[in-house]
C-alpha cells in the first residue's frame, strides 16, 4: 500500500476532516505541526519539489478511509516458519489455511501502525471493513475466510506473536478424515469390503453394494461404542465410493488392471541404462504385429535396438519363428558388427534352441527378461511403439492400434456400404511384404535415424558416427552358415545319415557317431555335418537322389574312403595285437600282476576248539567202521537153496502207456491165432480194452480187433491146460 502522499493528492482524495484544495491542506498542515515530524515529512524527489506526508500524521476518520481504499489483504511476502522436526507434516489445504490467516494478520498491523486509536477501535474498524467488502482481498483469502470476527483477529495475532504460527494451519477435511461411518464400522472391514467389491467388479452400482453391505453385515452396522447405525442410503454410497476410488486409486489399479498399473503407476528407474556407452555393448530385440495388413495376411515385425546408440534395425515376417530371428539378427550383424549382449523375452521364439546355439556360436551373452516384465526392456518396447505410431499409420491397409482404432475406421463407411465388403476392400490393403520390408527400411535409414534422439541429444546416425570403438566383424560366409536350419544331431548309420526320409552319404564320419547337421537353404542335396560334442566342422555330406549323383560311384567312393580311414586309425592297433599273440598268455600276465600286488604277510594260526551237536555225534557214530556179524546158519542155509532153484527176483518197474498198448496187442495176436494165454493175461485185457486209453490208441492207428469177428468164438487153454469157450 502507498504510504507517502503530497498535498495536493491528499486534497484530491477528499478524504474526511482535510481540506479539498491543496492550498487549504498546506495550511492545515502548518497549523497541525506536521512539517515539525521530521520522521513523516519528507522531501518529495522529481521535478517540482515539495514535501511528502506520512498517511500516519493523517487524523483518524482521514486514515481509516485511506486505509480502506488503499489497503490490500494478500499473502505475507516472508516465508511462514518452519515447524519443527518432531511435529507433525501439515496438508496442503492446512498450510493455505495458514498462510490466511498470517496474511490478515499481517494487513491489521500494517493497518494500526501510526493510528491514534485504541486496539479494539482498530480491530473493530479492521473486521468491519473486511466484512463489508471494501479492503482489497485477495480471491484465494477471501475464499478460505469469508467472514471475520474481533475474537479470531485477536487470536490470530497471539498465535503469530508467540511463535505459534503452525497453531493456524486448520484442515477440517483432515480432522474428519477416516471417522465416517462407512469407515470406522465393524472395525473396518464394510471399507474393507467396499474395496474388495469394486476391485472385484468396477461396474457395481451403489444400489448393488448397498445390498451386498446389508447381505455381509446386516441392515444395521456396528461403529464406535458398539452403537448400531442403518446402512447409509445410496446417495452417501455414491459420495463414498467416489472418494474411495480417488484415495485408493493406486492399489484399486494394481487389483482390477495390472497391466495399467505396470505401465502408468508402477515405480520405474530413470536411465538405468545410461552405463551403456559404447556401440554394440548391449542390444534388446523384441516382436509384435504390425498394425497394418498386407495382401498376404498381416505380418510382425521383429526389432533390434542398439542401447548407446539408439540404432534400430527391423526385419518382416509372416509368422513368428525362430529362423526369423535368426535373420533379423543377420541382418543387424551385417551393418552394426556382433554385440557383446542381447537382451530379449521369454518368447518361444527367442528361447527356441537355434537361436540359443546361434548366439553361443557367435559369443553372444544372451540375458533374458523376467516373465510378463516388458518395462525391463522398454528400450524396444518404445521403438515399436513409435514405428507402429509414426511409420505404420501412414501405410495402406492400416487397421489402428486397437480395437478401438480399427472400429473408427470401419465406420468411416454405413453400414450399407460396408456389407459385403472383404477386409481388404475396408482397409485399402494393397502392399505386399516385400514392399512393407522396403517402407520399414527407407523410413528407418531417412526418418529415426536422422532424428535427434530425447535420450541422446544427438541423431542415431551421429551417435554411431562418433563412437571409436572397434566393431567386430564376420565373415558373411562363416554367417551364413551359421544361420543355416540346424536339422538336429543324427547319428552316423552304414547307409549314412538319414534326415527327412533321405539318406547322405558322408566320408569324414563312422557308423555310430552322432553330428550336428546343417541344411544348405540353396542346395537340397548336401548338409554340413558338425561334431555334435566340440562344434568341429566333420564334413559335407552328399545325397545322390537330390544332387543328381550316382549312387553307385558315390558308394564305392566311400567304402575306399573309408577302408583307407579304417586302416590308418587300426595301424597301431594292428602291431598291438601282433605283440599280444606272440607273447605269454594274457592268464600268465595277469597272474604275475597278482602275485606282485599279494602283501607279505604270514598269517598267525588261530585257536580252535571243537563244535558239537547231537546230530553231529550221531554222523561220527555212523562214520565209524565196524566189523559185519558172521551170517546165521538160516541165512546161509536160504541163500544155497535159492541158487539152486535159480530164482531170480525181478525188479519192479511202472510201464508206460505205449508199453501196455504193445502188451495188449501181443495178447490178441496170440487169441487171434488160437494160441493158449492165461487167466490173469486174458482178464487183464478185458479191462485195459474197456478202458479210454486202449481206445485212443486204436482210434489212432485205426486198428481192427481180429477178435471181434463174428466167427465163433475161439477156445483159449488155460495155464492148466483146459479149454474153454
Amino acid at each position: 500500500m502507498r504510504e507517502w502522499c503530497t498535498a495536493r493528492e491528499l486534497a484530491e482524495a477528499h478524504l474526511p476532516g482535510l481540506p479539498a484544495s491543496e492550498s487549504a491542506l498546506i495550511r492545515f498542515a502548518s497549523r497541525e505541526g506536521w512539517n515539525e515530524s521530521l520522521a513523516y515529512v519528507r522531501r518529495r524527489e522529481g521535478r517540482g519539489g515539495g514535501l511528502e506526508y506520512n498517511v500516519s500524521l493523517l487524523p483518524t476518520s482521514a486514515r481509516v478511509e485511506f486505509e480502506r481504499r488503499h489497503r490490500a489483504v494478500m499473502a505475507p511476502q516472508p516465508e511462514p516458519p518452519v515447524a519443527p522436526a518432531s511435529q507433525a507434516p501439515i496438508s496442503d489445504r492446512a498450510a493455505r489455511e495458514r498462510d490466511a490467516r498470517l496474511a490478515i494478520v499481517a494487513a491489521f498491523e500494517a493497518f494500526g501502525r501510526g493510528q491514534r486509536l485504541g486496539n479494539a477501535s482498530r480491530s473493530k474498524i479492521f473486521v468491519d471493513a473486511y466484512n463489508g467488502g471494501t479492503l482489497i482481498i485477495d480471491a484465494w483469502i477471501r475464499e478460505i475466510i469469508p467472514h471475520l470476527s474481533p475474537r479470531s483477529l485477536a487470536r490470530w495475532c497471539a498465535a503469530r506473536r508467540s511463535g505459534k504460527a503452525n497453531s493456524l494451519a486448520v484442515d477440517r477435511a483432515a480432522a474428519r478424515k477416516g471417522k465416517g461411518v462407512l469407515d470406522v464400522a465393524c472395525g473396518g472391514r464394510v471399507r474393507t469390503y467396499l474395496l474388495a467389491l469394486i476391485a472385484h467388479n468396477p461396474h457395481l452400482s451403489a444400489q448393488h453394494l448397498r445390498m451386498l453391505i446389508r447381505s455381509e453385515f446386516g441392515d444395521q452396522l456396528v461403529v464406535a461404542g458398539g452403537e448400531l447405525v442403518d446402512v447409509p442410503p445410496v446417495r452417501t454410497l455414491q459420495h463414498y465410493v467416489a472418494k474411495l476410488k480417488s484415495e485408493e486409486r493406486v492399489a484399486l489399479t494394481k487389483l482390477s488392471n495390472p497391466d495399467r498399473y505396470r505401465s502408468t503407476m508402477a515405480p520405474a528407474g530413470v536411465g538405468t541404462y545410461r552405463w551403456v556407452q559404447e556401440p554394440n555393448t548391449l542390444w534388446m530385440i523384441d516382436a509384435s504385429p504390425v498394425d497394418a495388413l498386407c495382401v498376404d495376411g498381416r505380418h510382425s515385425i521383429y526389432a533390434a535396438i542398439d542401447i548407446a546408440t539408439r540404432r534400430t534395425t527391423f526385419y518382416v515376417s509372416r509368422t513368428p519363428r525362430a529362423s526369423a530371428v535368426a535373420l533379423l539378427i543377420r541382418k543387424a550383424i551385417t551393418a552394426w558388427g556382433v554385440p557383446d549382449t542381447i537382451k530379449t523375452d521369454n518368447g518361444s521364439d527367442f528361447v527356441a534352441q537355434d537361436t540359443k546355439r546361434l548366439f553361443a556360436n557367435l559369443g553372444i551373452e544372451m540375458q533374458l527378461s523376467d516373465a510378463y516384465s516388458p518395462q525391463q526392456k522398454g528400450h524396444v518396447e518404445r521403438v515399436i511403439k513409435t514405428f507402429q505410431h509414426d511409420c505404420a499409420t501412414l501405410l495402406p491397409g492400416f487397421v489402428g492400434h486397437n480395437v478401438a482404432d480399427r472400429k473408427r475406421i470401419e465406420d468411416r463407411k454405413s453400414f450399407a456400404d460396408r456389407l459385403g465388403e472383404d477386409t481388404a476392400e475396408a482397409f485399402g490393403v494393397s502392399m505386399t511384404g516385400a514392399q512393407l520390408q522396403a517402407y520399414v527400411d527407407e523410413w528407418v535409414e531417412t526418418v529415426y535415424h536422422q532424428r535427434t534422439h530425447a535420450g541422446l541429444g544427438t541423431s542415431p546416425m551421429l551417435a554411431a558416427a562418433t563412437s571409436k570403438k572397434p566393431i567386430r566383424t564376420v565373415d558373411q560366409r562363416a554367417l551364413d552358415l551359421l544361420l543355416m536350419q540346424v536339422g538336429g544331431n543324427r547319428v552316423v548309420r552304414k547307409t549314412g545319415i538319414q534326415l527327412d526320409k533321405y539318406h547322405y552319404v558322408i566320408h569324414s564320419a563312422l557308423p555310430g557317431e552322432t553330428v550336428l547337421v546343417r541344411q544348405d537353404p540353396n542346395d537340397a542335396g548336401r548338409i554340413y555335418a558338425f561334431d555334435a560334442d566340440t562344434g568341429a566342422y566333420v564334413g559335407d555330406a552328399i545325397c545322390p537322389e537330390l544332387a543328381g549323383v550316382d549312387p553307385a560311384e558315390l558308394l564305392r567312393a566311400k567304402k575306399e574312403i573309408t577302408a583307407a580311414h579304417l586302416a590308418e586309425r587300426t595301424r597301431d592297433i594292428r602291431k598291438e595285437i601282433k605283440k599280444l599273440t606272440t607273447g605269454p598268455a594274457l592268464i600268465e600276465r595277469v597272474l604275475e600282476v597278482a602275485r606282485r600286488d599279494m602283501p607279505n604277510v604270514i598269517a598267525m594260526p588261530k585257536r580252535e576248539e571243537a563244535h558239537t551237536t547231537p546230530a553231529i555225534v550221531a554222523a561220527l557214530d555212523a562214520m565209524v567202521p565196524r566189523e559185519a556179524p558172521a551170517p546165521s546158519a538160516d541165512v546161509l542155509s536160504m541163500q544155497a537153496r535159492l541158487i539152486a532153484e535159480e530164482t531170480v527176483v525181478p525188479l519192479r518197474t511202472e510201464e508206460t502207456p505205449h508199453q501196455r498198448w504193445q502188451r495188449a496187442l501181443e495178447v490178441i495176436e496170440r487169441m487171434s491165432m488160437g494160441q493158449p494165454v492165461s487167466t490173469e493175461e486174458a482178464m487183464w485185457l478185458g479191462g485195459y480194452r474197456a478202458g479210454p486209453e486202449f481206445k485212443g490208441f486204436a482210434l489212432t492207428y485205426d486198428f481192427v480187433d481180429p477178435t471181434e469177428t463174428k466167427k465163433p468164438a475161439a477156445s483159449w487153454t488155460d495155464a492148466t491146460g483146459q479149454q474153454s469157450l
